[in-house]
């Protein structure tokens, strides 16, 4: 029998190896923001896109990674913080951990260096499941559930590189995963 699966604002899912590759969720980690009877909502927090906060934004003056959050309302821009002192109205996620807040607050607090990378992370899209889809997809081992990441490390992800220290740090079947390429007819 398999024990009920929890899965908690906060938590992150890993993408487990696949050498079918999923293009969205491969090699993903997917901070999960909030969920209710309906479903989970999460944010991918280890794809960086090509695109840049002052070329979405043009108000905003600096420059602001913005990552591929995932599949969903791929138009609509999304932000994580740690500064609930300094952007009111957002979701708690964890301690230390925000999701939104009052946009209006936000360009200024960018523009007149208030606000640095450590503090937010901006993304395109959102990744969402139905409850029992998300609940399915762990039964079926497409995802390993983290519970002990903190705010800094989700903000401060800027690679894909967190997830192949994650495979490492995992050790035994997933010690290979660390270093093996996306595509596995390139090695």
């Amino acid at each position: 029998m398999i024990p009920d699966i929890v899965i908690n604002k906060g938590d992150v899912l890993i993408s487990k190896p696949s050498i079918l590759g999923d293009i969205t969720f491969n090699r993903s980690l997917i901070l999960i923001a909030d969920y209710n009877d309906e479903g989970y909502v999460g944010f991918i927090i280890n794809k960086p896109l090509a695109e840049n906060l002052k070329d979405l934004v043009p108000d905003v003056k600096r420059d602001f990674i913005v990552f591929d959050g995932g599949p969903v309302d791929r138009d609509k821009l999304y932000f994580v913080h740690n500064v609930p002192h300094l952007i009111s109205g957002g979701y708690q996620i964890s301690r230390d951990l925000y999701w939104g807040g009052h946009q209006e607050e936000l360009i200024p607090l960018i523009n007149n260096d208030l606000i640095s990378h450590h503090q937010i992370k901006f993304f395109l899209g959102y990744s969402g499941w139905a409850q029992t889809q998300l609940e399915e997809e762990i039964k079926d081992e497409a995802w390993l559930i983290e519970s002990v990441f903190d705010a800094d490390e989700v903000i401060s992800c800027t690679s894909t590189n967190l997830w192949n220290k994650k495979m490492k740090s995992l050790g035994g079947e997933y010690l290979i995963w660390s270093n093996a390429p996306d595509n596995p007819n390139h090695n």
